[in-house]
């Protein structure tokens, strides 16, 4: 089997444990995240159903085309750097919806967007029309890491 179908297998097992692993947590105890003081700057629930589909299958498109065309150290850095980003995000997703420690959950949000620019960078080295599709996920995290924030400081 080649390289590049590998490479494109674990990115997006990589976005499918993002997707389940976060689903599980966010609905750990949503009557406690409604009673809540929000940030003024959170944007409407419904954007949040719509943004999270179109992240997750523009993650998978892109764990694909990065695949095919990226070398291979360039493939594994891409891997590694959201890996590293998954990570950090279900860490948010377990700390701010399970015991509900509200100022890691923003660390580890803030250290999602951070790991998320070199993913943003190498998929732009992999095709421009993935990189600019994938610039509404690199938003999405940097709002939502300053959505943790505020959270934070206000609960």
């Amino acid at each position: 089997m080649e390289a590049k179908y590998l490479f494109a297998g674990a990115g997006i097992l990589l976005v499918l444990i993002y997707a389940i692993g976060s689903g599980v947590w966010v609905s750990a105890s949503p009557g406690w995240y409604s009673s809540l003081n929000r940030p003024p700057w959170q944007p409407p629930d419904f954007v949040f159903g719509l943004i999270w589909p179109y992240n997750f299958i523009v993650l998978g498109i892109a764990s694909y085309r990065v695949s095919k065309y990226l070398t291979r150290m360039e493939n594994i850095s891409w891997l590694v750097f959201f890996g590293l980003s998954v990570s950090a995000a279900l860490t948010w997703a377990y700390q701010f919806y399970v015991p509900h420690n509200l100022p890691l959950a923003a660390i580890a949000l803030a250290i999602t967007a951070l790991l998320t620019l070199p993913v943003l960078y190498l998929t732009f080295r992999a095709s421009i029309l993935m990189g600019f599709l994938l610039i509404p996920y690199q938003a999405w995290v940097a709002i939502a890491a300053t959505l943790a924030w505020g959270y934070s400081t206000r609960n």
